[in-house]
């Protein structure tokens, strides 16, 4: 399950470096599991996550809960908002290939926006499911 989860966020993070207009957005494929020191917005970061065993008597299968953190202050909340969107296309629109495994399924959970103050930067936040068999 465990290495499941790994190469999930392995193809999150592919195939969000694959979409040139989210990429050209952020200046940068600056997507992190976390971000380095003093990087300047906007970014993208891998946040909490876990793992649950899916599995039945006859298949085995594992259930991811994951977050991306969208990190912007230049334009606010517009440009927040409109990362993750970009972010919701590419992850719904695009097949993620997890190797060793097959999606079943993957869906946005739900999405929330707010204000840092102490970072003084937008924080938009995007939950998500998959659903993972191994090969």
């Amino acid at each position: 399950m465990l290495a499941a989860a790994f190469e999930l966020q392995k193809a999150v993070f592919g195939t969000l470096a694959a979409d040139t207009g989210l990429t050209g957005a952020l200046g940068g494929e600056k997507f992190y599991d976390l971000a380095p020191a003093r990087t300047a917005y906007p970014y993208a970061t891998f946040g909490p996550a876990s793992t649950h065993d899916w599995s039945t008597d006859t298949e085995q299968g594992s259930e991811h809960f994951f977050t991306i953190n969208v990190w912007a202050n230049g334009k606010g909340r517009r440009e927040a908002l409109q990362l993750m969107d970009r972010i919701d296309q590419a992850l719904m629109t695009t097949p993620l290939s997890v190797a060793g495994h097959h999606l079943v399924n993957l869906r946005r959970e739900g999405s929330e926006i707010h204000f840092d103050e102490d970072l003084n930067a937008y924080h938009g936040l995007m939950r998500f499911r998959a659903m993972i068999e191994p090969v």
